[in-house]
């Protein structure tokens, strides 16, 4: 019964998915990334030295205390908490599998504009965030929704966002990074994904109780440690496999314009299948235009609003051109080249997106120990994930219902990241595919709306002169 009931929904969910990436998603966020990097002239290139020295120049695994908000790197960690997660190694994984390895290359143009794009929300949510008296900030879409829209309409759109992004990340989101934790952890040690489900309910509920600054806490001390791990370990493997790399790019070159070779059937089915596979696992990964990171970034508290951009893009850079293409090149490498198991396209029985990364780790480190360090990777990557997300739905549950209404939420979000356990991999990722896609309408309708106030950011800070 409940296994009918599940197929249904996901066949109507995949429609609706399907409609959304194809017809709108892919427009959206490459036209509004397209938009702004012609409006600030390209300040993703620019500005993109001065975003490196922010970020390195302040790293530290251990920050101040703060009576109200995070410090700039705080913010940038819990940022890339949400951004580095199981996008970057499941949904990587899904997008080669599905759109060939081309779509790495439409990752990697989503990824350019949409570090235009990170710098606008970041610089926005700055600018309209609301500090109450007790100090504490609340920061995002909507409240630059309503900032851009008064009255009824921006209540409206700012209601429609908040309600997506809560079932998007704080319920169903949550459910994709648990069911990869657990999927990941039966494959690599053989414990039951429940028995997981169990651990992961109670960390994170400690630390949910812990509010802002124990979530500030423990990001900006395991996102630096957890994406080290994973960028040697992939290091390793491309060292092992140095002499496929010229063939591995011109794979990513040579597929992202005639994705037929590898996914067959006829060029227009399969160009849009890889640059739809790209649009959308390239906004699961690095969520420019989504809305989510804003709030995080919202929280800096810096000398002004551009700081924080500028911040933001080395964030998306991070996510998509460090830690997801590393791990492309790495499945890439292994399992596509000649000696490899998807050498022509067709994918042997047991193979998907879930195990794809621990099987490519597996043919240099072997099989047992490459589906271990995955899965302890993906731990780290999806937990603090998990943290991440839950603290963006709260701020739009005390949005829409006030302070009151949080303790509800964190425990209903709680039993959806033990229900991501024990559900179907492919339902609990298009689920989540649909939630994401809604909210980029609204947050692209304002980022739109409010472009003359991000174009004033930046002329404040280079003195350019820029049109509005």
């Amino acid at each position: 019964m409940f296994a009918s009931v599940e197929s249904a929904l996901l066949d109507v969910v995949v429609k609706i998915n399907t409609y959304l990436s194809n017809y709108i998603l892919v427009f959206l966020l490459i036209a509004v990334g397209l938009w702004y990097s012609i409006k600030t002239r390209f300040v993703q290139v620019r500005c993109f030295g001065e975003g490196m020295k922010k970020v390195f120049g302040n790293l530290t695994l251990n920050g101040k205390k703060h009576d109200s908000g995070m410090t700039s790197f705080q913010a940038l960690a819990t940022a890339i908490a949400a951004q580095v997660g199981t996008g970057n190694i499941v949904g990587a994984s899904g997008a080669i599998l599905t759109g060939g390895p081309g779509a790495i290359f439409w990752m990697w143009i989503i990824a350019f504009f949409g570090m235009a794009t990170i710098y606008a929300e970041a610089t926005l949510a700055l600018k309209t965030r609301v500090v109450d008296k007790d100090g504490t900030i609340h920061g995002g879409p909507v409240y630059y929704i309503t900032t851009a829209f008064k009255g009824g309409f921006g209540k409206f759109l700012a209601g429609f966002f908040a309600v997506a992004i809560i079932l998007a990340l704080g319920f169903m989101g949550c459910m994709v990074q648990s069911n990869s934790i657990g999927s990941t952890f039966q494959t690599a040690f053989g414990i039951p994904s429940w028995v997981v489900g169990i651990v992961l309910v109670i960390i994170c509920g400690f630390i949910f109780l812990g509010g802002m600054q124990r979530l500030a806490s423990v990001t900006e001390k395991i996102v630096p440690i957890m994406a080290a791990i994973f960028l040697v370990g992939g290091l390793v493997i491309l060292i092992a496999r140095i002499q496929y790399l010229p063939a591995t790019f011109g794979m990513i070159f040579k597929y992202a314009f005639q994705p037929q070779a590898i996914i067959g059937g006829g060029f227009g089915y399969a160009i849009k299948t890889a640059i739809s596979q790209g649009a959308k696992r390239g906004l699961f990964s690095n969520e420019a235009g989504m809305g989510s990171t804003p709030h995080a970034h919202a929280q800096a508290n810096v000398a002004h609003p551009h700081d924080q951009g500028v911040v933001a893009m080395i964030g998306v850079f991070i996510d998509t051109f460090v830690v997801l293409t590393l791990n492309a090149l790495v499945i890439i490498s292994t399992l596509y080249t000649s000696d490899g198991i998807l050498a022509t396209g067709a994918i042997p029985e047991g193979i998907g997106k879930a195990n794809l990364a621990q099987t490519a780790f597996g043919t240099v480190f072997g099989q047992s120990f490459g589906a271990a360090f995955v899965a302890i990777c993906l731990f780290f990557f999806a937990f603090s994930t998990v943290l991440s997300w839950n603290m963006f739905g709260k701020i739009n549950v005390i949005y829409l219902f006030g302070k009151k209404s949080t303790v509800v939420y964190s425990v209903i979000a709680l039993v959806f990241i033990f229900l991501g356990t024990l559900m179907s991999n492919d339902l609990v990722w298009e689920l989540t595919d649909m939630f994401n896609n809604l909210m980029v309408i609204p947050n692209a309708i304002a980022l739109f709306a409010l472009t003359g106030m991000v174009v004033k950011s930046v002329a404040e800070r280079d003195g350019s002169k820029l049109s509005k």
